[in-house]
Formats: C-alpha cells, structure tokens, sequence
C-alpha cells in the first residue's frame, strides 16, 4: 500500500462503516486501528448493535475516512471496501492498548479485512486519488 495512503490512515482515528442486508441499510462511526499486515482496521462495537447484527449476515463493509475542510486544495479522504469478522487475540490486545479506556465498555473488537482503498489527496494536485487493491 502506497505510504500516502497508510500516512494519511494513520494520522486519523474515527472511521465510518456501512453495512447492508436484505431492505436494511445502516452505517456507524467507529474508532480504529490500523494495522498494515495484512492491511486491516480493528474496532470495537456491542455485539447488540444493528451494524453487527447485519454485518453477521453479510459481512461485507464500507467506510470513508476523511479530513473535514472547507479548502478544496486540502481535501483528503479515504473511501474503503472490504470484509468484517472478530478480531483475534492480538488485534484485541493492539486496539485496547491504543484505546486503554474502551475496556471499561467491555466492548466486541472486529476487523476488517481491506479489499480496496480509493485515496483523494487534493494536495498532491485537484481530483488526484491513489488506489490499492488487496487482490488482483
């Protein structure tokens, strides 16, 4: 993955995911991790939530991660596609070491695999956007 795109996923904290099932559509904000191998964000979330519920039917997400501006020569964001299921035991140990206080939740820690990632980074030059592709 292009070290534009990994900089940029690093500097922020808060991602969107949106999840879709039958005639439901629903989308969440979540903290997040970012690990680069294999390139994955780690969140955490109640198992209860509607989000989880619809991501244990079709466990395909979406999301955005994207610096809030008003200047067009500084706009840069990620849009992301790819695969959600429960974080493994390191990635739980990762994500509550970055985030210590979300252990008082008790919360659900998931990952989600990156299929794809479309970066925009206006200020390399208008509309420029940089692409990763996990598989061919």
């Amino acid at each position: 993955m292009d070290k534009k795109i990994t900089g940029f996923i690093q500097k922020h904290h808060v991602l969107t995911c949106s999840f879709f099932h039958q005639e439901v559509l629903h989308s969440a904000s979540c903290f997040y991790l970012f690990l680069e191998n294999p390139p994955r964000f780690i969140v955490a979330s109640s198992k209860d939530s509607l989000h989880v519920e619809l991501a244990k039917k079709n466990p395909q997400v979406s999301g955005t991660i994207h610096l809030e501006t008003t200047t067009i020569g500084k706009i840069q964001g990620v849009q992301y596609r790819g695969i959600w299921s429960r974080a493994n035991a390191q990635e739980k140990q990762a994500y509550l070491k970055r985030y210590p206080y979300a252990l008082a939740l008790n919360p659900k820690l998931w990952h989600i695999d990156i299929e794809y990632i479309k970066f925009t980074d206006n200020t390399l030059g208008f509309g420029k956007k940089l692409e990763f592709r996990s598989q061919p």
